[in-house]
Protein backbone atom coordinates (compact mmCIF):
# COMPACT_ATOMS: atom_id res chain seq x y z
CA UNK A 1 0.00 0.00 0.00
CA UNK A 2 1.38 3.36 -1.14
CA UNK A 3 0.70 5.47 2.23
CA UNK A 4 1.29 8.83 1.54
CA UNK A 5 1.82 11.26 5.57
CA UNK A 6 3.90 14.96 6.22
CA UNK A 7 7.06 14.38 8.50
CA UNK A 8 5.26 15.97 11.38
CA UNK A 9 6.03 13.96 14.84
CA UNK A 10 9.56 12.06 13.97
CA UNK A 11 9.35 9.65 16.74
CA UNK A 12 5.52 8.82 16.06
CA UNK A 13 6.85 8.63 12.01
CA UNK A 14 9.49 6.27 12.77
CA UNK A 15 7.23 3.53 14.67
CA UNK A 16 5.06 4.00 12.27
CA UNK A 17 7.41 3.07 8.57
CA UNK A 18 8.25 -0.25 9.77
CA UNK A 19 5.34 -1.34 8.52
CA UNK A 20 5.30 -3.03 5.54
CA UNK A 21 4.06 -0.35 2.61
CA UNK A 22 5.80 2.27 0.44
CA UNK A 23 5.87 5.54 2.78
CA UNK A 24 5.49 8.74 0.54
CA UNK A 25 6.89 11.91 2.39
CA UNK A 26 6.59 14.96 0.99
CA UNK A 27 9.65 17.33 0.87
CA UNK A 28 10.17 21.06 -0.61
CA UNK A 29 13.42 22.83 -0.77
CA UNK A 30 13.16 24.34 2.26
CA UNK A 31 12.74 21.40 4.24
CA UNK A 32 10.09 23.14 6.46
CA UNK A 33 7.11 21.85 8.19
CA UNK A 34 4.75 22.11 4.57
CA UNK A 35 7.84 19.32 3.27
CA UNK A 36 10.43 18.19 5.62
CA UNK A 37 11.22 15.07 4.28
CA UNK A 38 12.80 12.00 5.28
CA UNK A 39 14.32 12.32 9.02
CA UNK A 40 18.01 13.16 9.56
CA UNK A 41 18.39 12.29 13.16
CA UNK A 42 16.34 9.06 13.49
CA UNK A 43 16.88 5.51 11.48
CA UNK A 44 13.81 5.02 8.72
CA UNK A 45 14.05 2.36 6.23
CA UNK A 46 14.22 2.47 2.38
CA UNK A 47 10.60 2.48 2.19
CA UNK A 48 10.31 5.82 2.71
CA UNK A 49 10.65 7.64 -0.49
CA UNK A 50 10.84 11.50 -0.53
CA UNK A 51 8.00 12.91 -2.71
CA UNK A 52 8.57 16.57 -3.93
CA UNK A 53 5.73 18.18 -2.94
CA UNK A 54 4.51 19.82 -6.35
CA UNK A 55 4.52 16.10 -7.35
CA UNK A 56 2.29 14.68 -4.96
CA UNK A 57 -0.51 14.01 -7.60
CA UNK A 58 1.50 11.84 -9.86
CA UNK A 59 2.69 9.81 -6.62
CA UNK A 60 -0.90 8.02 -6.63
CA UNK A 61 -1.21 7.15 -2.47
CA UNK A 62 -3.98 4.85 -2.00
CA UNK A 63 -4.27 6.33 1.36
CA UNK A 64 -3.46 9.86 2.70
CA UNK A 65 -2.96 10.39 6.94
CA UNK A 66 -3.43 14.13 8.11
CA UNK A 67 -2.28 14.98 11.38
CA UNK A 68 -3.09 18.91 11.85
CA UNK A 69 -5.38 20.98 9.70
CA UNK A 70 -2.44 22.52 7.36
CA UNK A 71 -1.71 18.76 5.74
CA UNK A 72 -5.77 18.42 4.96
CA UNK A 73 -4.56 22.29 2.80
CA UNK A 74 -1.38 20.82 1.35
CA UNK A 75 -3.11 17.47 0.50
CA UNK A 76 -6.31 19.46 -1.30
CA UNK A 77 -3.98 21.96 -3.52
CA UNK A 78 -0.95 19.29 -4.48
CA UNK A 79 -3.07 16.65 -4.81
CA UNK A 80 -6.25 17.92 -6.22
CA UNK A 81 -8.36 15.38 -5.22
CA UNK A 82 -10.53 15.93 -1.46
CA UNK A 83 -9.40 13.33 1.47
CA UNK A 84 -12.37 11.17 2.22
CA UNK A 85 -14.55 12.41 -0.71
CA UNK A 86 -11.85 11.66 -3.22
CA UNK A 87 -9.14 9.37 -1.67
CA UNK A 88 -9.18 7.49 1.22
CA UNK A 89 -8.10 9.23 4.24
CA UNK A 90 -7.01 9.36 8.00
CA UNK A 91 -6.60 11.64 10.61
CA UNK A 92 -4.24 10.74 13.25
CA UNK A 93 -4.89 13.25 16.39
CA UNK A 94 -1.71 13.44 18.95
CA UNK A 95 -2.43 16.50 20.54
CA UNK A 96 -4.89 16.97 23.23
CA UNK A 97 -7.32 20.51 22.80
CA UNK A 98 -5.85 23.44 23.46
CA UNK A 99 -8.16 26.77 24.66
CA UNK A 100 -11.77 25.57 26.48
CA UNK A 101 -11.18 22.22 26.52
CA UNK A 102 -14.70 21.46 27.74
CA UNK A 103 -15.84 22.49 24.34
CA UNK A 104 -13.34 21.83 22.50
CA UNK A 105 -14.47 20.88 19.05
CA UNK A 106 -12.07 18.79 16.45
CA UNK A 107 -11.35 20.38 13.15
CA UNK A 108 -13.07 16.82 11.29
CA UNK A 109 -16.33 17.29 13.93
CA UNK A 110 -18.72 17.69 11.24
CA UNK A 111 -17.46 15.05 8.35
CA UNK A 112 -18.09 11.54 8.53
CA UNK A 113 -15.92 10.93 5.38
CA UNK A 114 -12.22 10.96 7.24
CA UNK A 115 -11.63 8.38 10.15
CA UNK A 116 -10.08 10.45 13.25
CA UNK A 117 -7.37 7.98 15.06
CA UNK A 118 -6.48 8.84 18.50
CA UNK A 119 -3.13 8.10 20.13
CA UNK A 120 -4.52 7.81 23.33
CA UNK A 121 -8.07 7.32 24.81
CA UNK A 122 -7.73 10.61 27.36
CA UNK A 123 -7.61 13.01 23.57
CA UNK A 124 -10.88 10.41 22.67
CA UNK A 125 -12.39 10.83 25.43
CA UNK A 126 -11.42 15.11 25.85
CA UNK A 127 -12.05 15.95 22.18
CA UNK A 128 -15.38 16.87 20.42
CA UNK A 129 -15.54 14.65 17.59
CA UNK A 130 -18.82 15.47 16.47
CA UNK A 131 -20.04 13.06 13.58
CA UNK A 132 -16.49 11.87 12.52
CA UNK A 133 -15.84 7.97 12.92
CA UNK A 134 -13.06 7.25 15.74
CA UNK A 135 -11.06 4.43 17.15
CA UNK A 136 -7.61 4.66 19.38
CA UNK A 137 -4.09 3.06 18.23
CA UNK A 138 -1.92 3.35 20.96
CA UNK A 139 1.32 4.50 20.52
CA UNK A 140 4.24 2.13 19.44
CA UNK A 141 8.10 2.12 19.64
CA UNK A 142 10.87 0.77 18.21
CA UNK A 143 12.63 -1.12 21.09
CA UNK A 144 15.94 0.37 21.49
CA UNK A 145 16.64 -2.32 23.97
CA UNK A 146 16.98 -3.04 28.02
CA UNK A 147 20.59 0.05 28.25
CA UNK A 148 19.58 1.54 31.58
CA UNK A 149 22.92 1.75 33.81
CA UNK A 150 21.78 4.71 35.99
CA UNK A 151 25.55 4.91 36.65
CA UNK A 152 24.78 9.01 36.99
CA UNK A 153 22.51 9.54 40.23
CA UNK A 154 20.97 12.45 37.96
CA UNK A 155 17.76 12.46 36.66
CA UNK A 156 17.01 12.60 32.72
CA UNK A 157 14.06 15.18 31.00
CA UNK A 158 13.26 14.28 27.57
CA UNK A 159 11.12 17.61 26.34
CA UNK A 160 11.47 20.06 22.91
CA UNK A 161 11.01 23.81 23.22
CA UNK A 162 10.57 23.77 27.16
CA UNK A 163 11.16 27.44 27.17
CA UNK A 164 8.37 28.46 24.23
CA UNK A 165 6.22 25.98 25.60
CA UNK A 166 6.27 26.32 29.04
CA UNK A 167 3.51 25.33 31.82
CA UNK A 168 2.25 23.08 28.65
CA UNK A 169 5.66 20.92 29.28
CA UNK A 170 5.67 21.90 32.84
CA UNK A 171 8.80 23.79 32.65
CA UNK A 172 8.03 25.81 35.40
CA UNK A 173 8.13 22.30 37.57
CA UNK A 174 11.37 21.67 37.02
CA UNK A 175 13.41 24.36 39.71
CA UNK A 176 11.39 21.91 42.49
CA UNK A 177 12.82 19.09 40.95
CA UNK A 178 16.74 20.42 40.06
CA UNK A 179 16.88 21.32 43.98
CA UNK A 180 16.63 17.79 44.66
CA UNK A 181 18.34 16.08 41.81
CA UNK A 182 20.42 17.37 39.21
CA UNK A 183 18.72 17.47 35.65
CA UNK A 184 19.87 16.66 32.02
CA UNK A 185 17.07 18.18 29.77
CA UNK A 186 17.47 16.46 26.26
CA UNK A 187 15.40 18.16 23.41
CA UNK A 188 14.88 20.42 20.66
CA UNK A 189 15.52 24.15 21.73
CA UNK A 190 17.00 23.65 24.87
CA UNK A 191 19.42 26.02 25.05
CA UNK A 192 19.12 28.65 27.93
CA UNK A 193 16.91 27.06 29.39
CA UNK A 194 19.08 27.09 32.50
CA UNK A 195 18.89 31.01 32.60
CA UNK A 196 15.63 31.14 31.90
CA UNK A 197 14.54 28.94 34.92
CA UNK A 198 17.68 30.77 36.89
CA UNK A 199 19.36 27.37 37.47
CA UNK A 200 23.04 26.55 37.19
CA UNK A 201 24.50 24.26 35.24
CA UNK A 202 25.43 22.12 37.95
CA UNK A 203 21.44 21.78 38.61
CA UNK A 204 20.48 22.07 34.91
CA UNK A 205 22.15 20.59 31.97
CA UNK A 206 21.18 21.24 28.62
CA UNK A 207 21.65 18.92 25.57
CA UNK A 208 20.29 20.22 22.57
CA UNK A 209 18.74 17.87 19.87
CA UNK A 210 20.98 14.77 19.79
CA UNK A 211 20.21 12.55 17.84
CA UNK A 212 17.92 9.37 18.66
CA UNK A 213 20.50 6.82 19.35
CA UNK A 214 22.44 9.15 21.04
CA UNK A 215 19.54 10.81 23.00
CA UNK A 216 18.81 7.05 24.24
CA UNK A 217 22.31 6.16 24.94
CA UNK A 218 22.56 9.11 26.80
CA UNK A 219 18.96 8.66 29.08
CA UNK A 220 19.92 5.06 29.49
CA UNK A 221 23.40 6.60 32.13
CA UNK A 222 21.13 8.26 34.18
CA UNK A 223 19.43 6.84 37.45
CA UNK A 224 15.79 8.25 36.78
CA UNK A 225 13.27 9.67 34.02
CA UNK A 226 11.63 12.37 34.57
CA UNK A 227 8.15 13.34 33.05
CA UNK A 228 6.92 16.88 34.24
CA UNK A 229 3.97 17.29 31.18
CA UNK A 230 0.62 19.03 31.84
CA UNK A 231 -1.18 18.72 29.21
CA UNK A 232 0.74 16.71 26.32
CA UNK A 233 -1.17 13.67 24.43
CA UNK A 234 1.15 11.41 26.20
CA UNK A 235 5.36 11.97 25.26
CA UNK A 236 6.78 8.75 23.53
CA UNK A 237 10.21 9.91 25.30
CA UNK A 238 8.02 8.58 28.06
CA UNK A 239 7.39 5.37 26.67
CA UNK A 240 11.08 5.24 25.31
CA UNK A 241 12.56 5.67 28.72
CA UNK A 242 10.42 2.53 29.98
CA UNK A 243 11.68 0.43 27.33
CA UNK A 244 15.54 1.37 28.22
CA UNK A 245 14.60 0.31 31.80
CA UNK A 246 14.40 3.08 33.46
CA UNK A 247 12.49 4.06 36.42
CA UNK A 248 9.89 6.98 35.74
CA UNK A 249 8.54 9.86 38.02
CA UNK A 250 5.73 11.57 36.30
CA UNK A 251 3.39 14.21 36.73
CA UNK A 252 -0.74 12.26 36.69
CA UNK A 253 -1.65 14.27 33.51
CA UNK A 254 -3.17 13.41 30.79
CA UNK A 255 -2.18 9.41 29.82
CA UNK A 256 0.76 9.25 32.44
CA UNK A 257 -1.53 7.15 34.61
CA UNK A 258 -1.97 4.69 32.57
CA UNK A 259 0.68 4.08 30.88
CA UNK A 260 2.91 3.79 34.00
CA UNK A 261 1.58 0.63 36.29
CA UNK A 262 2.28 0.13 39.91
CA UNK A 263 5.76 -1.01 40.13
CA UNK A 264 6.83 0.54 36.93
CA UNK A 265 7.61 4.11 38.70
CA UNK A 266 5.59 7.37 40.43
CA UNK A 267 2.89 8.90 39.36
CA UNK A 268 0.94 11.51 41.21
CA UNK A 269 0.02 15.41 40.88
CA UNK A 270 1.54 15.82 44.15
CA UNK A 271 5.23 17.93 43.61
CA UNK A 272 6.06 17.03 46.76
CA UNK A 273 5.49 13.30 46.06
CA UNK A 274 7.39 13.16 43.04
CA UNK A 275 10.12 14.78 44.49
CA UNK A 276 10.60 12.47 47.22
CA UNK A 277 9.98 10.11 44.62
CA UNK A 278 13.11 11.44 42.13
CA UNK A 279 15.47 11.35 45.75
CA UNK A 280 14.60 7.54 47.05
CA UNK A 281 15.20 6.49 43.16
CA UNK A 282 18.65 8.58 42.31
CA UNK A 283 19.58 7.10 46.13
CA UNK A 284 18.84 3.46 46.29
CA UNK A 285 20.47 2.45 42.91
CA UNK A 286 19.04 -1.55 43.01
CA UNK A 287 15.34 -0.16 43.93
CA UNK A 288 16.30 1.86 40.73
CA UNK A 289 17.17 -0.94 38.42
CA UNK A 290 14.03 -3.14 39.90
CA UNK A 291 11.32 -0.26 39.38
CA UNK A 292 13.55 0.10 35.39
CA UNK A 293 12.79 -3.46 35.37
CA UNK A 294 9.22 -3.40 35.62
CA UNK A 295 8.22 -0.38 34.02
CA UNK A 296 10.14 -2.12 30.80
CA UNK A 297 8.37 -4.94 31.36
CA UNK A 298 4.85 -2.54 31.23
CA UNK A 299 6.02 -0.60 27.95
CA UNK A 300 6.85 -3.63 25.68
CA UNK A 301 3.20 -5.01 26.81
CA UNK A 302 1.18 -2.33 25.98
CA UNK A 303 3.04 -0.35 23.58
CA UNK A 304 5.46 -2.87 21.64
CA UNK A 305 5.87 -2.08 18.33
CA UNK A 306 4.35 -5.26 17.05
CA UNK A 307 0.99 -4.69 18.42
CA UNK A 308 1.22 -0.66 17.14
CA UNK A 309 1.52 -2.26 13.30
CA UNK A 310 -0.81 -4.89 13.67
CA UNK A 311 -3.65 -1.87 14.23
CA UNK A 312 -2.55 -0.15 11.61
CA UNK A 313 -2.22 -2.50 9.04
CA UNK A 314 -5.84 -3.08 10.29
CA UNK A 315 -7.24 0.25 9.97
CA UNK A 316 -5.58 1.27 6.87
CA UNK A 317 -7.38 -2.07 5.36
CA UNK A 318 -10.66 -1.05 6.71
CA UNK A 319 -10.19 2.38 5.55
CA UNK A 320 -8.86 1.48 2.08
Amino acid sequence: MRVLLWHVHGSWTTAFVQGAHHYLVPVNPARDADGLGRARTYDWPDSVTEVPLEQLADAEPDVVLLQRPRDLELARAHLRREPGADLPAIWVEHNTPRGDVADATHPLADRSDVVLAHVTNFNEVFWDSGRAPTTVIEHGVVDPGLRWTGELPRAAVAVNEPVRRGRVTGTDLLPHFATEVPLDVFGMGVRGLGEHLGLSPELLTEHDDPPQARLHEEMARRRVYLHPLRWTSLGLSLIEAMHLGMPVVALAATEAAEAVPPGAGVVSTRVGVLRAALRELVNDHALARETGLAARRAALDRYGLGRFLDDWDQLLKEVT
